[in-house]
C-alpha cells in the first residue's frame, strides 16, 4: 500500500528544534489538568518514496522538563517520577506508519526509565514549503496518551478526599517542523 502527501519529497529530514516542542498533560487532584513540556535534543525522518515507509528515531532531554514550577520540575526529574540521573532521555523509534479511515498514524517504540513499549501517535500534516532561505520545511502534529505507569512512573499520593494525586493517562502533543537535508 502506498499513499499520496502533496508536498511529501522523500530524503532525510531533520527536526528544527527552535520551531517544534514537546508538551504533556496530566490530571491533578482529579479536577484540573497540570501541563508542561520537554525540549528535543534530535529527531531524523528518513522518508523513502513512500509515506508509509517512513523511519523516524527521536530523543527527548528529560532534564528540561518544565511545568512552570521549579519545585514540581525538581520532584519529576528526581528517582519518585523520571529518574533523569540514570535516565537522561526519553527516546522514540517508529515501527511504521499507517493509513486508518482518514487517519494518518505513526506507530513506535517509546522508551521512558529504560522500559520500552508500542505507542501510536495520530499524525496531522500541516503542510509542506520553503522558507526564505531556500530550505524545504515541513511541519506536523501528534498526539497520543500513555499510561504512566507502564513506564515505571509509579509515585502518586492519596487525597484525603478520595481519588489520587496525579493520574495515570498522560496525553502527549507534538509540535513539529523539520527542514530537507541537502
Amino acid at each position: 500500500m502506498s499513499i499520496e502527501i502533496p508536498g511529501y519529497r522523500p530524503g532525510t529530514w531533520v527536526l528544527d528544534p527552535s520551531h517544534s516542542e514537546v508538551t504533556f498533560s496530566v490530571r491533578h487532584m482529579m479536577i484540573s489538568k497540570v501541563r508542561g513540556s520537554f525540549g528535543i535534543k534530535n529527531a531524523t525522518l528518513i522518508a523513502p518514496e513512500n509515506p508509509l515507509e517512513a523511519k523516524v528515531e527521536a530523543t527527548v532531554d528529560v532534564n528540561s522538563i518544565d511545568t512552570n514550577d521549579e519545585g514540581r520540575d525538581t520532584h519529576l526529574r528526581s528517582a519518585d517520577f523520571f529518574d533523569t540521573e540514570n535516565f537522561p532521555t526519553m527516546e522514540f523509534v517508529s515501527t511504521g506508519a499507517r493509513v486508518d479511515g482518514d487517519e494518518f498514524y505513526v506507530d513506535g517504540d517509546l522508551t521512558i526509565r529504560g522500559i520500552t513499549k508500542p505507542v501510536s501517535f495520530e499524525f496531522d500534516f500541516g503542510g509542506f514549503g520553503s522558507d526564505p532561505w531556500g530550505n524545504y520545511k515541513a511541519g506536523a502534529s501528534a498526539k497520543t496518551v500513555i499510561n504512566r505507569e507502564d513506564f515505571g512512573l509509579t509515585w502518586n499520593a492519596a487525597l484525603e478526599t478520595g481519588g489520587v494525586l496525579v493520574g495515570k493517562d498522560i496525553t502527549i502533543n507534538l509540535d513539529l517542523q523539520g527542514a530537507l537535508q541537502a
